[in-house]
């Protein structure tokens, strides 16, 4: 693998300690994965911030680290909101141990967003290569924006924050990025036209997609539902990219070989089955974290309501900023909008048994990371469980 007389410079400590282990780290996944060369980056997206994740050692790892990030870092969600966290149950030790973790992050100059929709927040552009760690933020970016990342770890995504450069390999080159499968829906736009459907699509087809690169034909999906469908798929499957044919920006590139992939049809009762019925000890929506429309959207739904159920909103502190009016008719009902964190990093989650969700990641991680049984609902449904007495 190439590197240049900055980046051999860096390699052999000229640049300090952390950094030269930061370019060993590049160095040696170049390597392992053919790489030519180290490219630039404009944008990082850090994973392994939740300390109920990592624990001791990769705190002790974080604060070992002496050196500032390169391009633009944002970090991923953490385990508790950064205030307010008595509130929802998170333990003196817990919080301590979450803020030293951001602390060290903080240090090394990563911007504290905590949030995985980074693209809410930090302007990307199509074709730009980005070092993002985060599933559903690398399948977002990919596909809906038509940027260029893999799916890195938490440390070489930091890594390469710090260097400010990735090894050119995988979906950083466009050969790579060609569907291998196709998608058809059964039932069409009936099928698409319903509330919430793109969630339980992604869920299916990621367990049958695995690592291979999706095109999905005869839908329509909002940008929104986008997100949903690619954070299922990267939960259930590898999947870091996917295309819609006629609507995302890599789709035409490919429509031509596209012809001869092999096709699948998600059946309707396929998507039925996933809408269960389950008594549920709390819902949570936001995972991916919220946009400002889905905030609107959930206000809306609560106008005139109280919760009887805990019901919790999951968003990046920014938006929920910005979001102010529909945030406050939130908190109204009883429901709580919370920051930093989410459904699956924290621990004030594990106390629940059974957990309602609105989107097809949720149902993934759910009974892995919280130990709860997991009940998919569209919102419309996941408000009227979370506001019925019964």
């Amino acid at each position: 693998m190439h590197l240049d007389r900055d980046d051999e410079k860096m390699l052999h400590g000229e640049y300090g300690e952390t950094c030269q282990k930061m370019m060993e780290i590049l160095v040696a996944l170049g390597k392992v994965f053919g790489a030519d060369r180290l490219i630039p980056i404009t944008s990082a997206q850090v994973s392994g911030a939740s300390y109920k994740t990592i624990g001791e050692w990769g705190l002790k790892w974080l604060e070992s680290l002496q050196a500032k990030v390169a391009v633009p870092t944002i970090l991923n969600p953490v385990g508790m909101p950064r205030e307010g966290w008595e509130e929802i149950g998170i333990s003196r030790d817990f919080a301590e141990k979450q803020l030293a973790i951001i602390e060290a992050y903080r240090h090394l100059g990563v911007r504290l967003e905590c949030t995985c929709t980074p693209y809410y927040l930090h302007m990307v552009k199509y074709g730009e290569h980005l070092a993002w760690a985060e599933s559903s933020a690398v399948v977002y970016a990919n596909s809906v924006i038509g940027a260029r990342t893999n799916r890195e770890g938490g440390p070489s995504a930091l890594a390469a924050a710090i260097v400010g450069k990735t090894p050119n390999y995988g979906l950083h080159h466009i050969g790579n990025r060609c569907p291998s499968i196709a998608f058809t829906l059964d039932g069409g736009g009936d099928l698409t036209a319903r509330e919430d459907v793109f969630g339980a699509i992604g869920y299916i087809a990621g367990k049958k997609a695995g690592a291979k690169i999706p095109l999905f034909t005869g839908i329509r999906p909002r940008r929104e539902e986008l997100k949903s469908l690619g954070a299922a798929m990267a939960a259930t499957g590898a999947v870091s990219i996917f295309h819609v044919e006629g609507l995302t920006p890599e789709a035409r590139i490919f429509k031509y070989e596209s012809r001869n992939l092999e096709t699948i049809t998600i059946d309707k009762s396929e998507v039925d089955a996933l809408f269960g019925e389950m008594e549920v000890d709390a819902v949570a929506i936001g995972c991916p974290h919220c946009s400002p429309d889905e905030l609107i959207t959930i206000a809306r739904l609560l106008k005139g309501t109280k919760v009887k159920k805990p019901l919790f909103i999951f968003a990046s502190r920014e938006v929920i900023r910005t979001s102010k009016a529909a945030v406050d008719a939130i908190i109204r009902s009883g429901a709580k909008v919370i920051p930093d964190t989410c459904m699956v990093v924290s621990p004030f989650m594990e106390q629940y048994r059974s957990i309602m969700v609105d989107s097809g990641k949720a149902l993934a991680y759910v009974p892995s990371m919280c130990g709860a049984l997991a009940r998919l609902g569209t919102r419309t449904e996941c408000i009227r469980v979370a506001t019925s007495s019964s």
